[in-house]
């Protein structure tokens, strides 16, 4: 099996001619910023604050100590670290040990993990005492039944100096010198962002996202003055990369972490240190416009929201000007690669009614229908990609791969998108999240968008259930701000000019919706669970 597949010869020789590949480490941005501005704060974790120079030094010294220890590079590596800052000192140290690591979203548990661990057969184990697998060691012997590579285990907050993260970035002793890397190599394993199944990894190399970061960095402006908040969980490919706090560091600003995107948390956070960029999901966003309507007033120092992660409602967009009193940013990426923004010189209505356009005048979009043929501008379809950051295989998964690439290397996202005349995507669905209605296919991202117009509802979702006439009938699970009766949702759809075959043949309330770890929308949960139980 395929642990990497590699780019082809032609393709990279261009992606270097252009200057998108530079042959750097990852972990060159940081260098460059401690020896630049070495006082100058690079992350806010609570009351505490991290120089440059200080993350420098401690990812040194843990990489150090790994290798003294008998990491060595090459290895693989599991870590699940809550939204603090030993999350990204330990993950530079990784990369400059040289040691390929996969990032468990902290709400992973014992099925994530156990998967991650028999795929990658890592020798090192990073984990937090305080999530509930790692308490004790009982979960860490039953991953090294899995995988007898696994020798070495280190606790955040354990009380043992021998296996305490802590004490093991403050390390003194003389250290081995730290190897040097392969740019054209895998740096870490991203995680699909599927909501059902387990993710699968994905290698990412250095200087493929590396250049993500520097490109994305440059369109959203970043400077040694911004303050990026990072309530979102912080291994996700959006925080990370997009340009995320990889993207802040480069720039030399300042990451301030927040446990989660609650308003009653971020608000005082963003007040308390001059947030001035704030990336969320639209759930998230939701609320937070949600807790402003309530009287909570809006930060004044916040200049940026990035909406990202899943299709953002126009109706939702035009509210965040108007009570956020910050400027927009879509955001449409994934972790196998290709990054989408709205730009701020945009006009306001492809801000608030597109996802964007491509980073790079090389990455290659194709939107095909069914049959595979290129659609016409506007017309809705399958999402291929190929381009200088967007990956050509996942990790171990040679049957997957075949359908997932075509035969020149495009990669198919399973996202409906519409593409116009300069670029700009519209995502309109997924593949897998369309409802088949007696042989009509309804969009169901479309519908969800079009029920968030009406000023009552604030989360919807629209999902298949099974019928024995139609084969599947669409039922939209709905949060609504005051009681509201079917028929005056019909009658709203109705009055927007939907199909009539779109209409929800069913309204469920609830009061909040399940989410993913990354705050998405939990699909997969409401048809297991909501339906099942109505």
């Amino acid at each position: 099996m395929t642990d990497f597949t590699p780019w082809p010869e032609n393709l990279a020789q261009l992606y270097r001619q252009k200057g998108y590949w530079i042959d750097k480490p990852l972990t060159h941005g940081l260098r460059d910023r401690a020896a630049l501005s070495p006082d100058s704060t690079a992350i806010i974790c609570g009351n505490r604050a991290f120089t440059y120079a200080e993350v420098d030094r401690m990812s040194d010294a843990l990489a150090g100590r790994l290798l003294a220890k008998g990491v060595k590079p090459g290895d693989h590596a599991v870590v699940q670290l809550p939204n603090c800052a030993e999350f990204y000192i330990t993950f530079f140290a990784l990369l400059k040990a040289g040691v390929m690591p996969v990032n468990a979203l902290f709400n992973h548990r014992a099925l994530e993990l156990r998967s991650y661990v028999e795929q990658l057969q890592p020798t090192l184990l990073i984990a937090a005492r305080t999530h509930p697998l790692f308490k004790d060691d009982a979960f860490a012997s039953e991953l090294r039944d899995i995988a007898p590579t696994l020798a070495q285990v280190i606790y955040l907050g354990d009380g043992d100096p021998d296996q305490d993260l802590t004490a093991w970035l403050t390390a003194t002793q003389d250290a081995p010198s730290l190897p040097e890397c392969d740019p054209a190599g895998v740096a870490f394993y991203q995680l699909s962002g599927g909501s059902t199944g387990t993710p699968k990894l994905i290698p990412r190399t250095h200087n493929d996202y590396d250049y993500s970061i520097r490109a994305s960095a440059e369109i959203c402006a970043l400077t040694p003055q911004t303050r990026f908040l990072c309530a979102l969980p912080a291994p996700h490919n959006y925080v990370m990369s997009s340009p995320g706090a990889l993207g802040v560091f480069y720039a030399g600003g300042t990451v301030v972490m927040a446990d989660n995107p609650d308003p009653n948390l971020c608000f005082g956070i963003i007040e308390q240190h001059g947030v001035t960029m704030a990336a969320l999901v639209p759930s998230a966003v939701g609320l937070w416009l949600e807790a402003v309507r309530e009287g909570t007033p809006a930060s004044k120092s916040l200049e940026v929201l990035q909406v990202g992660g899943a299709s953002f409602a126009e109706a939702l967009a035009r509210q965040v000007p108007a009570l956020l009193g910050c400027q927009l940013q879509q955001v449409f990426g994934m972790a196998e690669g290709l990054v989408n923004y709205t730009r701020f010189d945009d006009p306001e209505e492809r801000i608030f009614t597109t996802q964007g356009r491509p980073i790079s005048e090389d990455d290659e979009v194709r939107v095909r229908n069914a049959d595979g043929y290129d659609c016409a501008v506007g017309e809705p379809g399958q999402l291929w990609v190929r381009g200088p950051y967007t990956f050509r295989g996942y990790f171990r998964s040679p049957e997957h791969n075949k359908s997932a690439f075509d035969a020149e290397g495009f990669y198919f996202s399973g996202d409906l998108v519409q593409r116009d005349a300069d670029g700009y995507l519209r995502v309109v669905g997924r593949v897998k999240d369309q409802i088949n209605r007696g042989g009509e296919k309804i969009a169901a991202e479309e519908v969800e968008g079009l029920l968030l117009r009406h000023p009552e509802v604030l989360e919807a979702a629209l999902v298949a259930q099974p019928d024995d006439r139609l084969g599947e009938r669409g039922c939209a699970i709905l949060v609504t701000r005051n009681p509201l009766r079917p028929v005056e949702l019909r009658r709203h759809l109705m009055g927007l000019g939907i199909a009539e075959y779109k209409l929800p043949d069913k309204f469920i309330f609830v009061e909040t919706m399940p989410l993913t770890a990354v705050g998405k929308i939990n699909k997969r949960v409401l048809r297991n669970t909501i339906l099942e139980t109505q």
